[in-house]
């Protein structure tokens, strides 16, 4: 049997085109992934010089201003300094919990950017149970958290992780309860199909407007799963010296400052899809990239610009509120979330079902 050059040179080249192919597919796949990585540091690193520069400016003092042109790298210089420092270990504490607990707390966090549409169908996975993988996910932080202050072995450090859980368990329930609201207004679990439900009428349309009630307690709630102040009682300083973070030092540490940071990006980032209409305009019927007769690209761009613009603005209520409330005690924080935002919650729920049945 006689085979022709020509044909197996014909073979070849299909089976080259076909592996570049295969690579090519493989670096889109990482492509979405990093760009959402990228653009993540660069928000924690602006959240971060945000929160001391309002903060400077709520207490009347100078806020950063040498590490570059308005002190925009003093983050920067500030987790280089971390990366770098002594990673120092309890001697007698468990050191595989030890490291794992600011591990699991990161990453917990970071799965929930996996559901957040920024513009119209800009989402790296548009799954039917958005919302709920959300919550499901930010479930697990709270159990690095016990398992660093476990392991540091430190009576301190363990009643910081007791109150994280305790505080998590208590407002997770009725700000679980808020979404739930949200999706039977939207008859949907998906994140993409919540925004689009509030863009038939503009600024009309939000969530908002519909579920006030929910607003406020899905707000708090927040502010709790954040642990910030008025809410930071698993790392209260002057009653745990810090809490779960006592016994960390360099890049750990680092880690338990970029979770906290993180975490209340994705509140943020939440609030704006449930709430406030996500990267939709405020005008009824009309898509943007329709409207100026521009490309897709640049009405993606547009849309993460509205999107991140909402977004900032409920950081700026957050990092205000920080400066301006005092900490509660721990029976106030229990308290406030079993006594008050639960049965509220539910029924804001329940008003949200009968509503719902009455309108079919």
């Amino acid at each position: 049997m006689i085979i022709d050059t020509t044909e197996v040179q014909t073979i070849n080249s299909f089976s080259t085109s076909e592996s570049l192919k295969e690579v090519y597919g493989l670096i889109w796949i990482f492509v979405p992934i990093l760009t959402l990585i990228l653009g993540i540091t660069i928000g924690v690193l602006v959240i971060v010089w945000l929160e001391r520069e309002i903060s400077a400016a709520i207490q009347q003092r100078i806020g950063p201003e040498f590490a570059g042109p308005l002190g925009i790298l003093q983050a920067i210089a500030d987790g280089t300094k971390l990366l770098f420092k002594e990673d120092l270990l309890p001697s007698r504490g468990d050191i595989r919990l030890f490291s794992i607990g600011p591990s699991i707390a990161v990453i917990s966090i970071l799965l929930s950017f996996l559901v957040i549409p920024f513009g119209y169908r800009l989402v790296l996975a548009d799954l039917s149970i958005g919302v709920f993988l959300w919550i499901a996910i930010s479930s697990i932080a709270p159990i690095g958290l016990l398992m660093s202050g476990y392991g540091s072995n430190n009576k301190y450090s363990f009643l910081g992780g007791l109150r994280a859980a305790a505080q998590s368990i208590s407002y997770e329930i009725p700000l679980t309860l808020c979404v739930l609201s949200i999706s039977l207004l939207s008859n949907s679990l998906s994140t993409i199909d919540i925004v689009e439900a509030q863009s038939k009428y503009g600024l009309g349309g939000w969530n908002l407007w519909r579920q006030p009630i929910g607003f406020i307690v899905f707000l708090i709630s927040s502010l709790a799963e954040c642990e910030r102040l008025p809410f930071d009682l698993p790392e209260a300083e002057e009653e745990l010296v810090a809490g779960y973070q006592t016994e960390y030092s360099g890049i750990k540490f680092g880690l338990f400052y970029l979770a906290s940071y993180l975490n209340l990006l994705v509140s943020s980032l939440f609030v704006t899809v449930l709430y406030l209409g996500g990267w939709n305009f405020s005008l009824p019927y009309i898509y943007i990239p329709e409207l100026f007769g521009i490309n897709v690209v640049f009405g993606m761009t547009i849309g993460i610009f509205i999107t991140l613009a909402k977004a900032y603005l409920f950081l700026f209520i957050c990092i205000a509120t920080r400066w301006t409330l005092p900490r509660l005690r721990m029976d106030q924080l229990l308290n406030l979330g079993w006594k008050f935002l639960l049965p509220i919650s539910l029924g804001n729920l329940l008003l949200t079902t009968s509503s719902q049945l009455v309108s079919l």
